[in-house]
């Protein structure tokens, strides 16, 4: 069993997401720390964050995990790889109700590149989520996140289920998932797959968006952001077909996506105006930040596909959500598994 089920967390004020001990937890953490067998000369520190901010370096690396398989084996084994000549700090961090509380560790001292590589490999093979987040995007402030949609705020890729009712599914699905692992242009990729849905009925639109499942956590995830001043937009080499109906149904700020041309109850094959490709999604980023008024480091995306990528680095934190290997790699945090909700684990 995960040791944050084992330690009751205090119920908070909404507006702060940190969860501070109480004075029986803090034992309870260090008397189960036996278990720990760190190595460094002093035992794992449980100060609350102001006595940790006195003694603290002018730079601390701060990690966060969590998942379902996060426990004091796995807790033992990363702490294992981050041991230093001083007491680490580690707090509960419980962003939302409907999320288990992960485990934070500030270290005092700036992660190099390979260190991260071996908490990241450990990581994968601990089945838990590791994030590091040098500076994260501050939750009670006002921010933006630009969400890709197929396969990210929903569960499916919308052109695959269209092509399967038009009869061309396995056509159109293998060029998708080239598209995705960034082996084609998407562009080009997006004319041939539209292409093959000339003369499909503009019914098939309307079945696809009834069955669309929804990303878990997706609708928690929105309106939590939207009760803390946050605007939310899409940015999707999808279709507006889709995009706008998520629009009016979750209250997103904004959604930009490529228009399917459909002439007397008919796809014709063609997609109208420019494509809304990687480019595009990356601007969006910073255009709606300027459009209210956002500073840069308040900026989130998050993607699963090739065509992500220049999103993901022009957000001040992006993020690989069940994401391509080459789309986790290239990204600055990675959630593999799990709810969308879990983002807020990433923000301060």
């Amino acid at each position: 069993m995960s040791f944050f089920y084992q330690i009751p967390v205090q119920q908070q004020a909404a507006t702060s997401p940190v969860k501070q001990l109480s004075v029986n937890q803090s034992y309870t953490l260090k008397w189960q720390q036996e278990a720990l067998l760190l190595h460094s000369k002093q035992r794992l520190a449980l100060p609350d964050a102001a006595e940790f901010a006195l003694g603290q370096p002018a730079e601390v690396a701060v990690l966060r995990l969590f998942g379902d398989a996060l426990n004091w084996g796995a807790l033992h084994n990363i702490l294992q790889l981050c041991a230093t000549d001083i007491a680490l700090a580690c707090r509960l961090y419980q962003p939302h109700p409907e999320l288990s509380a992960a485990v934070e560790l500030a270290l005092p001292a700036v992660l190099t590149a390979a260190q991260l590589q071996q908490l990241n490999e450990l990581a994968v093979r601990l089945d838990i989520e590791l994030v590091y987040l040098p500076d994260a995007p501050v939750l009670a402030k006002p921010g933006v996140l630009v969400m890709d949609m197929d396969s990210t705020a929903i569960q499916i890729e919308c052109i695959d289920e269209i092509a399967k009712l038009a009869g061309v599914g396995e056509q159109v699905a293998a060029v998708t998932a080239r598209a995705m692992n960034g082996e084609l242009d998407f562009a080009q990729s997006l004319i041939a797959r539209v292409a093959a849905l000339q003369g499909a009925d503009e019914e098939i639109l309307q079945q696809v968006l009834a069955a669309v499942p929804l990303m878990p956590g997706l609708t928690e995830l929105v309106n939590h952001l939207k009760a803390h001043q946050w605007q939310v937009a899409i940015a999707s080499g999808g279709f507006t077909y889709f995009t706008e109906a998520l629009k009016l149904q979750l209250g997103l700020t904004a959604t930009f996506a490529n228009v399917l041309e459909i002439a007397d109850g008919k796809l014709t094959g063609k997609v109208l105006g420019d494509i809304v490709d990687a480019n595009t999604k990356a601007r969006v980023v910073n255009e709606l930040a300027a459009e209210y008024t956002i500073a840069a480091s308040q900026t989130v995306a998050i993607g699963d596909g090739a065509n992500d990528i220049p999103m993901l680095k022009a957000a001040a934190l992006g993020v690989a959500f069940h994401a391509k290997p080459k789309v986790q790699a290239q990204a600055k945090a990675a959630i593999r598994h799990g709810s969308l909700l879990q983002l807020l684990y990433l923000l301060d």
